[in-house]
């Protein structure tokens, strides 16, 4: 009998990715899915060639009549909604794209490619909560996900170049709109030929005037970056930075001489797919084509890329890997200041390894 399977937040960014794999892979063969919403319940929802009534995804009756529920409906939903089932003895299964329960005791993060044998264990065991990892924490594992199976890695340093995208629709929507704000002001001085100092100058002015589309970054993110991502810990991190160290070392079930990995979360202006710069302090010196082979027999998706300009510029980008399953890492080489340092450069969809995709892999192990 197949299971019942309430989907909540189909509609978001992350939703919408999940439900296009979850088609693309005829996921939907194996389920009785149950659409649920915060807002539109009540309404009829037209989907593979059958409607289907959309469910109030507040009504803990229905909820609790489901198998397997899957929510990418945020911190919020998942605060006000899954302790109350846990309080009514529920006995599904709660799959989560938002963080609220990733350092739970009694929840896995799921990164399959990386901790698959795990993952399978906690189900055995009685695991309830499977929870997506970080975005980049999950397309670092990814990428370096050999290097961790050999127990190579002392230590990690990264700076991360995070897409618009990787803070939601909103964002998104805003950073088009700056875009569009500019060049509106500015496509006639770059017609005429202007200097380019002074259109600069303007580019820059026009950024700071009231009526500009800010309300989300604070700040124009359309030529800029933004050196801050999440809250503040009490310790100069950012929240970002944060998970780095310690959704890694859940993931791959590290207790104890936990790997320390820290460094600097940064959003940049990309719509799609995160990029991150690796300084790496290996355990030994190992040569560079070990060091290759070893990355690309981790998984199916790690792709290395020459340590080249033609090759970084051409496969080493957000925009050469949005919309892909494809993990490219090039810039492997070893650093002048020692034999053990390794730099490495990777990009990665995070819409789909870093949010959408583990949580549709992990509901086919469930179901």
């Amino acid at each position: 009998m197949k299971k019942l399977v309430g989907i909540v937040g189909w509609r978001g960014i992350v939703g919408s990715v999940l439900v296009k794999r979850m088609c693309e892979e005829n996921d939907f063969d194996k389920i009785n899915p149950i659409f649920l919403s915060t807002s539109q319940f009540g309404k009829k929802y037209f989907f593979l060639n059958k409607y289907y009534l959309i469910e109030n995804a507040y009504n803990i009756d229905i909820l609790m009549s489901l198998d397997i529920i899957i929510t990418c409906q945020g911190s919020d939903y998942t605060n006000e909604i899954f302790f109350k089932l846990v309080s009514c003895n529920w006995k599904g299964y709660w799959i989560d794209a938002s963080s609220n329960l990733r350092m739970n005791n009694n929840s896995i993060i799921v990164l399959d490619p990386i901790n698959k044998k795990f993952i399978k264990e906690s189900i055995e065991n009685g695991i309830k909560v499977f929870v997506g990892g970080n975005c980049t924490v999950s397309l670092m594992l990814m990428a370096l996900g050999g290097l961790f199976k050999e127990n190579l890695i002392d230590w990690i340093s990264v700076s991360t170049y995070q897409a618009a995208s990787g803070s939601g629709a909103k964002s998104v929507l805003e950073l088009l709109s700056q875009m569009n704000y500019l060049t509106k002001y500015i496509k006639k001085d770059i017609k005429n030929n202007f200097s380019i100092l002074d259109i600069m100058h303007k580019f820059i002015f026009l950024t700071k005037k009231k009526n500009f589309p800010k309300k989300n970054f604070t700040v124009s993110l359309a030529g800029n970056v933004i050196p801050w991502i999440d809250q503040e810990m009490s310790n100069g991190q950012s929240k970002e930075e944060w998970k780095m160290k310690s959704e890694t070392n859940k993931i791959l079930n590290i207790k104890d001489n936990n790997i320390c990995i820290d460094g600097i979360c940064v959003r940049i202006s990309s719509l799609r797919s995160h990029s991150q710069s690796f300084t790496i302090r290996l355990k030994k010196d190992i040569s560079i084509s070990s060091i290759k082979e070893i990355i690309k027999n981790q998984n199916q998706w790690v792709k290395i890329v020459s340590n080249d300009y033609n090759s970084s510029k051409i496969k080493l980008t957000p925009i050469s890997v949005s919309e892909t399953l494809n993990i490219p890492i090039g810039r492997i080489r070893k650093l002048n200041i020692g034999k053990k340092y390794l730099s490495a450069f990777t990009v990665g969809d995070q819409l789909l390894w870093g949010a959408s995709e583990p949580l549709r892999r992990v509901l086919n192990f469930l179901i």
